[in-house]
């Protein structure tokens, strides 16, 4: 489990360093840098299975695509880009030329026993799903990514191959106990996932399906007088559903050790929607999965909170020491990202947070009030 990542000289990461959590959410308003923390370990994995970085950082596809060194080089001021990680047992660091404008970086430090340690990052294996912000209804294809990476994306995080990776896997993976729903006994990833889509919308049935040479999910509704529906496809139910099933088919066919990177899992999702969802990754954050979350929802961070209390309370949920929430901001007089780490007090409390820190519920309430 990765415990801790340090970025110099990347975009607007002058010297950041953050303490890496089982669960790790980074929060703040848009253009601080919040991005660019996951897409270290994107251009790290995507140079890492080309197998070229003992040689460069390879900037652009199939996960991230960035551009030129220029545009990666913080305030084009030519230092070199550095990033250091530590896990249980080491310590890794990478050094990259910024000097040429090209679509690599030249690697300037590299050594066997390093290369041979760092292959243990769970970046770098299988155990490993990224889904971004542009997660789409569209599938895709590709059955080297999911018979042998067990992948449910390749393109941009899009989640594109989930439909395939649950018609293959659906009714033979086995979820760990510790995820399953409490109201699903059946323990395959299609029931499990299925369930707890139902906390999304009632009464839906997740149904993937081959067509042809290619693979869809079609959903349809149970009903008490007429069974179920039709089967629909994603976009005649709503982004909702379709937005958040890769997440949960991540975070259901995960193992203990596995890193997951989700990008806004509360897109189109209604509040309590977004709370169920928080539920689940920090059920599985606790269950030794490792997650790091941008949001921008205050009912995520709620939501996790409230986990925190729940586990004071039953030991369900996630004890607070797990979670590391950091607010990201940037200074007026300069354009280096600030972070503060926001901590977690007895009874899922946190007090003296930052200005902009989900504070504007309670600015727009003042308002209303006349205060």
């Amino acid at each position: 489990m990765i415990k801790s990542l340090q970025v110099k000289n990347f975009k607007s990461h002058k010297d950041t360093n953050l303490s890496i959590g089982a669960l790790t959410l980074l929060c703040g308003p848009n253009g601080v840098g919040k991005s660019s923390i996951i897409q270290v370990f994107l251009l790290m994995r995507q140079t890492f299975l080309k197998n070229r970085l003992d040689e460069v950082l390879s900037l652009n596809s199939p996960l991230c695509n960035l551009g030129k060194s220029k545009d990666v080089s913080y305030l084009n001021g030519g230092q070199d880009i550095e990033f250091v990680m530590q896990d249980n047992k080491h310590k890794y660091q990478w050094r990259f030329d910024v000097s040429k404008d090209l679509d690599f970086l030249q690697r300037i430090n590299k050594g066997p026993k390093f290369e041979k340690n760092n292959a243990n990052l769970p970046f770098f294996t299988n155990d490993f799903h990224y889904l971004s912000a542009y997660r789409s209804a569209e599938s895709s294809t590709d059955d080297y990514a999911v018979q042998i990476q067990k992948q449910l994306s390749v393109e941009e995080g899009k989640g594109e191959l989930t439909a395939q990776f649950l018609f293959e896997y659906g009714k033979s993976v086995k979820v760990d106990p510790a995820l399953c729903h409490p109201m699903e006994s059946d323990p395959f990833l299609l029931s499990q996932a299925t369930s707890w889509e139902r906390e999304v919308s009632e009464n839906v049935n997740v149904i993937p399906v081959k067509i042809g040479e290619g693979y869809e999910i079609k959903y349809s509704f149970d009903t008490q007088d007429f069974g179920p529906t039709d089967e629909y496809s994603p976009k005649n139910v709503g982004f909702g559903l379709s937005y958040v099933l890769p997440l949960i088919v991540a975070v259901l066919s995960s193992k203990p050790g596995a890193l997951l990177i989700l990008e806004n899992p509360e897109a189109h999702l209604h509040p309590q929607a977004q709370s169920k969802i928080a539920e689940l990754i920090c059920i599985a954050a606790q269950a030794g999965i490792q997650i790091i979350v941008e949001t921008h929802s205050d009912h995520i961070i709620n939501g996790v909170l409230v986990n925190c209390k729940k586990f004071e309370e039953g030991q369900v949920g996630i004890q607070k020491e797990k979670v590391s929430i950091y607010h990201f901001s940037k200074d007026d007089m300069q354009p280096a990202t600030q972070t503060e780490k926001i901590n977690i007090e007895d009874g899922g409390r946190v007090r003296y947070t930052p200005k902009g820190f989900f504070d504007q519920f309670t600015i727009d309430r003042k308002y209303l009030m006349g205060f």
